[in-house]
């Protein structure tokens, strides 16, 4: 086990999403394909991730339970709900993600429905 979950850039979020994943309220995550194709590494159901708070401090590890690509359109509001910060309905969930999504270096043109994406749930395996 090398690889770190990724949870952006250290910061207030890094530090909320950390948290939210070792009290077992966050066990699922999205990327879009466009960061794996820029480097971010693919996560692999069995493989193990370190939790890392802003100063690198290692929280916890997290299991990948599984993977799965598909199109934004796909995101059901179970698997936005299991991201564990607070979404109750799929549209507000897909204006914050678009918007943290356009931030990112590797963000397509455009970022819409059809977009790829690539869902995953993990569980906390052990506590740092």
């Amino acid at each position: 086990m090398t690889a770190d979950l990724p949870l952006g850039p250290p910061g207030p979020m890094r530090d909320r999403l950390a948290a939210a994943i070792v009290s077992g309220a966050k066990t699922a995550g999205t990327l879009l394909r466009a960061e794996i194709e820029a480097g971010t590494p693919r996560p692999v159901p069995g493989e193990r991730l370190f939790v890392r708070d802003s100063t690198g401090a290692v929280l916890a590890v997290a299991e990948t339970v599984s993977v799965r690509e598909a199109a934004l359109a796909d995101v059901d509001l179970a698997h936005a709900v299991a991201e564990g910060l607070g979404h109750t309905g799929l549209e507000k969930w897909t204006e914050d993600h678009i918007a943290y999504w356009r931030r990112l270096p590797c963000a397509p043109a455009v970022i819409d429905s059809a977009t790829p994406i690539l869902m995953w749930r993990y569980r906390v395996h052990s506590s740092g």
